[in-house]
């Protein structure tokens, strides 16, 4: 799939529900990127967070901002089609990497990701936004990530919680994340089965949620998350998710840094 695959119908699916379905959008990716998976897991970043369960079931390796360290990643931020797509998705002239999310749930993970959005986790800020969430193994409809379609329009950033259940900023009196397993008969909840290759194409205010990976087979992602030409520095009360903290800025500038460099402008 390139840029011109993408439909105006996706686009209006993706601004009106925050979440599409791209099938088939980076298949030609998918080994590379495996193997970038393994190179990452044996030289993670300093960034990485790996969650034990107490239960003794498998660990649910995450890692960030690492898409320039390892080919199969690079490869697909800076060869694919990704950041053309993001620019059309996001209805901007301008595609600018904020960062990569590395996650892997191994077989019998028992860590539910919980109901959240992206964007009070993170030090930018905007309306034009965009992560696609790529698997790299099979995920059927039971373990797949889902999505409350329009979530991003409710014009509301929930409290940024840890996986632990703890606020990430102390201190923190913004509005708790609903209850949306509570709601589910009352809310559209969108989610798909989804092959290695494909990719979910979601905004940061599009509440979703994952189940644990309960299954004899791992679940490998890659997510890359993207920004438009409105983002700007947010002023956050204590360190970001993912944490940034040789970066000198002021909330409200531009969100220029070499750390994200824009790597598609529409002609």
């Amino acid at each position: 799939m390139n840029t011109a695959n993408i439909t105006d119908t996706q686009i209006e699916e993706f601004q009106r529900d925050g979440a599409v379905l791209l099938k088939g959008a980076f298949a030609d990716y998918v080994e590379p990127l495996r193997k970038a998976i393994e190179e990452n897991k044996a030289n993670p970043s300093w960034r990485e967070r790996t969650y034990t369960p107490e239960d003794g079931s498998a660990p649910f390796f995450q890692d960030y901002c690492v898409w320039s360290q390892f080919g199969g990643y690079k490869s697909l931020v800076t060869e694919s089609p990704m950041a053309a797509m993001a620019a059309r998705l996001m209805q901007s002239r301008t595609a600018r990497i904020f960062h990569d999310h590395i996650l892997v749930k191994e077989p019998g993970n028992s860590i539910v990701t919980p109901w959240h959005q992206d964007q009070p986790y993170y030090l930018v800020e905007g309306q034009q936004s965009v992560s696609f969430w790529v698997p790299l193994d099979s995920v059927p409809r039971d373990r797949t990530i889902e999505y409350v379609a329009g979530s991003h329009h409710w014009n509301k950033d929930f409290k940024p919680t840890r996986f632990d259940g703890t606020a990430l900023f102390e201190n923190d009196v913004s509005e708790e994340v609903p209850d949306v397993d509570a709601k589910r008969d009352e809310l559209d909840i969108l989610g798909w089965a989804v092959e290695p290759g494909d990719a979910v194409a979601f905004t940061f205010r599009t509440l979703h949620g994952a189940p644990a990976n309960a299954s004899p087979t791992r679940r490998r992602v890659i997510s890359v998350r993207w920004v438009g030409d409105d983002a700007r520095f947010a002023d956050r009360p204590g360190k970001t998710s993912p944490a940034f903290p040789d970066l000198d800025f002021a909330p409200g500038q531009p969100f220029e840094a070499d750390e994200f460099p824009v790597l598609h402008t529409t002609a």
